[in-house]
């Protein structure tokens, strides 16, 4: 069993890929090295807001990514809730937290939200856009 599992509402029915989708998404997002697969999680237009930062397209997400861990030198993601937007749904609103280990040896620990748009292309799961809303500051006040 996947450590980056998440609960659904009761009743609603969600696509098996786009779970896995998720599950494989954040165990990527917490690999340091795996930046260009982090990229292709996304399609070759998507739109990514990620705090403060806008990026589009895939070397800007790549840029972006690379630069989420120029200070961090761990993070795990522990999805907790997954809203779809009904049955069926490829839009979700998403609910969980993050640990960062930083290179200055601190920790933090930083909940988070964030909103995703999923499509299928040549039968493989992927995001044309997602926001992330975090307190970016928490990892500058880390413990």
């Amino acid at each position: 069993m996947s450590s980056y599992t998440f609960d659904l509402p009761s009743g609603v029915q969600f696509d098996a890929a786009l779970k896995e989708f998720f599950e494989e998404f954040y165990a990527i997002s917490d690999t340091p090295d795996a930046h260009e697969k982090y990229a292709q999680s996304f399609t070759k237009d998507a739109k990514v807001i990620m705090a403060s930062k806008h990026v589009h397209g895939y070397d800007e997400i790549l840029a972006l990514r690379q630069g989420m861990w120029e200070k961090v030198a761990s993070r795990k993601h522990k999805p907790l809730k997954v809203f779809p937007y009904g049955s069926n749904a490829d839009e979700v609103m998403l609910f969980g937290s993050v640990d960062y280990g930083l290179k200055d040896g601190r920790s933090a620990s930083v909940d988070w939200a964030g909103r995703a748009h999923l499509v299928k292309v040549d039968g493989k799961v992927k995001m044309d856009f997602y926001q992330v809303y975090l307190d970016s500051a928490a990892q500058n006040a880390a413990k």
